[in-house]
């Protein structure tokens, strides 16, 4: 069975731009920039650009195209080292898990959109409590009785509540796990039909679903970026988000910041992009798609900051405070402050509609990109035994991870989503392989032969800067952002509270679940997987080399000792007889010979 490739030309871009441009450009992206210096973090932020994200976007398309291989199929250039395609796989794998459960979120908020009025507008439903408030312009606001108060201490927004006590009835503590909540199980189980209904053949087979939903979140950016700038205190709010503040230039965190949200966003060290790739013929220009990919997605993440905080910008208007007091990232953007912004806007309903839906857009995209790697990854290492069974596999897959995913959607599921976001798929896990694959390929394939693979499929030469960047640039960098994650390394928490240490070592266990299989493939390796007739420097050495020129080199070794043992016997059957006396000579054994080359050399 064949593995097949893109229905269409424009079918890779879209689907690259579908990856890139995610939740975490929306309600991730902007608070990031507000929070590392304004417009000073667009500094680094270009820089990591440069010399991590566009060259490694590359480099990894380009070795998926070039060898139309998977994630782990990747790696049979480099036998010993194929248990950091395997950790990839278990990164996407979990993440696959817990971000199909922010579809599930979306999902119900945009069902619940549809409620007039909004449900997290009053104060007087059943799940609000005593402490629910609704501010005005003048400070003052109505409680759940729906008279006229002045804000009183520890009071709580009816979106905060709405968040808290109908979407996730969240627990007290991580301990009490509680129920599972049936509305979001039947969200989850809908978005994982969605995704499977794109996926089954293979995302190369449902291009024009791609184009479709890679489009549609720009035009919904552009609709409320239009209406959110003509607001009162739009101003105010775009000139928090882009306000240089220099003096944080000095500070390593920034820098690790900018690092680790484009390994993130670009899909870096997961093998989504060497999925995307593999699908590619080999002569298609991949290099102008990419660079198309990567910088619309740091466009998207810019463009996203104007259009969240020019509404929260009106939202700080309304409320007669500053920008900084409804400021947040993550679900606290796009669950509590969002939602509590558009009811301050006419209309509520259609804007709530018009965000939610571009929100699971964005989601499911991604989402497409990172189930159809992870299946290519699996299929393409057992393609006998898995590729005739694709769409029987894929939803064998989808079932598997919607089972995990249901332990995220209990009373206490927001906490182990926390320690997932945290652990599985980004921070110091991701840099860690990424950094493998960086001196795997840059330093042992050979930076230089990726270059000379990009030259054989391109028309042209690329800039030979990416050489160096690949070799020395990029690791550096990764290198430094990992010791200074490490250094300043904050235990997780979550609403303001540390989770308690069997939470911080379950996510220490989440973040081990994939990097072990790096050495414990080493070990598989050396001592299974190779030719026990080998030494222990002859299995080394093959483990750096690819399984192919490995296969061919034996090959050859076992003829040459054919032809040299056909050659002694023949000698040996001339034999000269002078007495009655045979003297009967064994042949000499054939000196086996085995090419113990070097490793790819790194010079240009």
């Amino acid at each position: 069975m064949e593995r097949g490739q893109w229905s269409g030309k424009l079918d890779f871009i879209f689907s690259c731009i579908s990856y890139a441009v995610g939740l975490g450009n929306v309600w991730r992206f902007p608070y990031l920039c507000y929070e590392n210096g304004g417009g000073a973090f667009l500094f680094p932020y270009l820089i990591c650009i440069f010399v991590i994200g566009v060259p490694l976007f590359l480099m990894e398309v380009s070795l998926g195209q070039y060898f139309h291989a998977g994630g782990v199929s990747i790696w049979n250039q480099i036998p010993i080292l194929k248990g950091v395609g395997f950790a990839s796989m278990i990164m996407i794998g979990l993440c696959n898990t817990y971000y199909i459960v922010i579809i599930a979120w979306t999902l119900y908020y945009l069902f619940s959109s549809i409620n007039v009025p909004l449900p997290w507008m009053t104060c007087d439903n059943e799940w609000n409590t005593i402490s629910c408030w609704i501010s005005t312009v003048s400070g003052s606001g109505s409680g759940n009785n729906g008279e006229s108060i002045e804000s009183p201490p520890g009071s709580v927004s009816p979106a905060q509540e709405f968040w808290t006590h109908k979407a996730l009835n969240i627990s007290g503590d991580m301990a009490e796990i509680g129920q599972v909540q049936w509305h979001l199980f039947g969200t989850l189980i809908l978005a994982w039909i969605l995704v499977y209904i794109v996926i089954y053949k293979g995302i190369h087979q449902s291009g024009k679903i791609i184009w479709v939903m890679a489009m549609f979140p720009y035009v919904i950016l552009t609709i409320l970026f239009g209406y959110g700038i003509s607001l009162p205190g739009a101003l105010d709010g775009i000139s928090f988000y882009i306000t240089p503040q220099w003096h944080m230039l000095k500070e390593a965190k920034i820098w690790v910041a900018a690092g680790t949200q484009l390994l993130f966003t670009y899909g870096i060290g997961i093998g989504t992009n060497i999925a995307l790739g593999s699908y590619n013929p080999t002569n298609h220009n991949f290099y102008r798609d990419s660079l198309i990919a990567c910088l619309l997605s740091s466009f998207t993440s810019l463009f996203s900051g104007f259009v969240i905080f020019s509404v929260l910008g009106h939202m700080a208007y309304t409320m007669n405070t500053n920008v900084a007091d409804v400021a947040r990232s993550g679900p606290g953007l796009a669950f509590i402050v969002y939602p509590e912004a558009v009811t301050r806007l006419p209309l509520p309903n259609l804007w709530a509609i018009l965000f939610f839906g571009m929100l699971l857009v964005l989601g499911i995209d991604s989402q497409f990109c990172t189930v159809e790697s992870f299946v290519t990854g699996i299929v393409d290492e057992w393609p006998h035994l898995l590729r005739p069974h694709r769409k029987l596999f894929t939803l064998f897959v989808v079932f598997i991870h919607l089972i995990l995913g249901i332990s995220m959607i209990t009373s206490g599921g927001m906490y182990i989503f926390q320690l997932m976001d945290n652990f599985s798929a980004s921070g110091i896990t991701l840099i860690v392989v990424v950094l493998f694959e960086l001196v795997a390929f840059g330093w042992i394939y050979g930076g230089k032969r990726i270059y000379q693979n990009m030259v054989e499929m391109l028309d042209f030469k690329p800039t030979r800067i990416l050489y160096y960047i690949w070799c020395y640039i990029s690791p550096a960098c990764l290198l430094g952002i990992l010791i200074f994650s490490i250094v300043d390394y904050k235990a997780p928490e979550y609403a303001g509270k540390p989770f308690p240490w069997y939470g911080e070592l379950f996510g220490f266990c989440i973040a081990s679940a994939s990097i072990i299989f790096i050495p414990t493939y080493m070990i598989y390796y050396l001592f299974i997987k190779s030719d026990p007739n080998q030494s222990w420097a002859e299995r080394l050495i093959n483990g750096f080399r690819p399984i192919d020129e490995q296969t061919t080199d034996r090959s050859t070794s076992k003829a040459q000792m054919i032809d040299s043992n056909h050659s002694n016997s023949m000698a040996n059957s001339i034999v000269v007889i002078k007495s009655d006396n045979i003297t009967c000579s064994s042949s000499l054994p054939s000196e086996r010979t085995m090419d113990n080359s070097s490793l790819y050399q790194n010079s240009v």
